[in-house]
């Protein structure tokens, strides 16, 4: 007589509800703000804080970008908060060695406390406004990300859902598939990194005239553009009589607070924007995560008889001063203990 059967023993855990699957879980709640440099370039948000629903088109030499709003408007450069803390999340987590994926799980409060959002009823409606917004705003552009041009419309987000709201209604996590010139942008490492203050900048021109900044005057002394360029780059829908006295405003505002971040802004008499890097401007943060434990034992090989934790020290000041971020830091560390001693050997 055979034995009977004995039935499949029970787990005694409670089954992962939310498995991450193909999903990347944002969880570095400190990342460094970086925004994809495309944007940056060429003016895709909207600087109104109503819905617009114009089409606007940018030509810049060869490159050409053309933007289609939905129902529900263009997507703003407030909205872009979205955009920045998943690529924040997504280069933070690369630099650490993990994997990332173009579909992204975060919790909605992190995000508000992330981008400086106000929290509450009201800042989860705009949050959901805005997941809208970036989903219903099409893109058609030649501009290449990552090496690939995309030339049918796409959408700055291709998918968002709510994952589950509490018994109040408020949505507590997120699942968004972001477009894969957003993807192909961070996988390029074509980020740059925002100051944090930039969330704090309440004014969409200031954020505006920020990125341009950014991506322009990078760590120069200074750089100088018209007030039309200016004009353009920025997709202002103000003409340029009323662009120019919002232009001095910001000029003026800077001149007595300084609240510009990174750089001081001037409006000259022969409509020229100036813009100057500021001494006291700490060094962009650049995210080098730990280095595995078996790269020091190389490096004292290449670098002996001195300290290979001064020299990573040197070498993470010198990514910073650079804005570099190495794709595989412990051999990008590797080669500047060898060109270090190299040159001490020299001296």
């Amino acid at each position: 007589m055979s034995a009977p059967a004995i039935p499949p023993a029970t787990s005694p855990l409670d089954p992962d509800r939310y498995p991450q699957g193909d999903f990347f879980i944002c969880d570095i709640l400190d990342a460094a703000p970086k925004g994809d440099m495309a944007p940056m370039e060429h003016p895709i948000f909207s600087l109104s804080t109503r819905p617009e629903h114009r089409r606007r088109r940018y030509e810049n030499g060869p490159n050409w970008i053309e933007v289609r709003p939905s129902d529900e408007g263009l997507a703003t450069i407030h909205d872009r908060d979205v955009l920045i803390f998943c690529i924040s999340q997504l280069v933070a987590a690369m630099n650490e060695g993990r994997e990332p994926s173009r579909y992204v799980r975060f919790n909605a409060s992190d995000l508000l406390r992330a981008t400086n959002r106000a929290g509450g009823g009201a800042g989860y409606e705009r949050l959901q406004a805005a997941f809208a917004r970036l989903q219903g705003t099409q893109i058609v552009t030649n501009i290449v990300t990552g090496g690939q041009e995309i030339t049918t419309a796409f959408s700055l987000i291709d998918q968002v859902r709510i994952v589950r709201r509490t018994d109040g209604g408020r949505m507590v996590e997120v699942e968004a598939k972001l477009s894969d010139w957003t993807w192909n942008a961070i996988r390029a490492h074509e980020v740059l990194t925002l100051h944090r203050d930039y969330f704090r900048l309440r004014k969409p021109l200031e954020r505006r005239v920020y990125e341009i900044a950014r991506k322009h005057c990078g760590l120069q002394p200074e750089w100088r553009i018209s007030l039309g360029k200016l004009h353009l780059k920025c997709g202002s829908a103000s003409d340029l009589r009323v662009f120019r006295q919002q232009v001095a405003r910001i000029a003026a505002a800077d001149a007595e607070h300084a609240h510009m971040p990174d750089y001081a802004v001037e409006l000259a008499e022969n409509d020229m924007v100036i813009f100057r890097l500021r001494r006291e401007a700490p060094l962009f943060e650049v995210e080098v995560g730990r280095l595995a434990p078996e790269t020091y034992p190389e490096a004292r090989a290449l670098a002996p008889g001195w300290d290979v934790y001064a020299i990573e020290a040197d070498w993470r000041r010198w990514c910073e001063a650079e804005e570099i971020e190495p794709r595989n830091p412990e051999r990008h560390f590797l080669k500047f203990c060898a060109s270090w001693a190299g040159k001490r050997g020299r001296a």
